[in-house]
């Protein structure tokens, strides 16, 4: 039991740490994408493409996290992301490792516009999981479609700035989120490998 909860701690500080932030009184955002964040998670889903066409790592889980998982799915449908995300916080605390709960509150941040929370946990995500497969592509995905919002934020602030100091300065952060996009891209194509062949 004391091993069990030592484990859950690392988890549990993010989560607390990111609770923090998400009930302090949220500054009114600068920008707002042109791409709602219900079209950016259908595409992170759609990059997963055929699951059956390649090798995917199914991990077993216990009856009180799949319960969770749907849970938050059913809550996710209803647009109540901010429940869904509480559910998938809850299955996270009992297994912190699992990469497709971790992909699954990485989509849900993205929904609630939390894409700095978003791209972490990601990108732990794929740290703990197999790094090839559908799962593995959603990964990158989700952070590539995180950068293509700051990109576009920052496109938006170069358009409208009056000096040239600063327009050279949105400039410059465009084109390294363009590599950072590029990049994320690249690793979405790294992680399809052939599945077993089937007679």
């Amino acid at each position: 039991m004391r091993w069990h909860l030592l484990r859950a701690l690392p988890f549990a500080i993010v989560v607390t740490a990111l609770s923090a932030c998400a009930t302090a009184p949220a500054p009114e955002p600068a920008f707002v994408s042109t791409v709602p964040p219900e079209t950016m998670v259908a595409a992170i889903r759609a990059a997963a493409g055929d699951a059956d066409a390649e090798l995917a790592v199914q991990p077993l889980r216990d009856s009180t996290v799949e319960d969770l998982r749907q849970q938050a799915a059913h809550l996710e449908g209803k647009r109540l992301y901010r429940a869904a995300a509480t559910a998938l916080d809850q299955a996270l605390a009992i297994h912190p490792e699992d990469p497709a709960l971790l992909q699954e509150r990485a989509e849900v941040a993205v929904l609630l516009r939390e894409f700095d929370a978003a791209e972490v946990l990601a990108r732990r995500a794929f740290d703990l999981g197999a790094k090839v497969g559908p799962l593995c592509r959603r990964h990158w995905a989700t952070v590539k479609a995180v950068r293509e919002q700051r990109a576009e934020a920052a496109s938006a602030k170069a358009a409208s700035a009056k000096h040239a100091e600063d327009v050279a300065s949105h400039s410059t952060q465009v084109a390294t989120l363009a590599a950072g996009v590029a990049e994320a891209d690249g690793h979405i194509q790294s992680c399809k490998v052939a599945g077993p062949n089937r007679f």
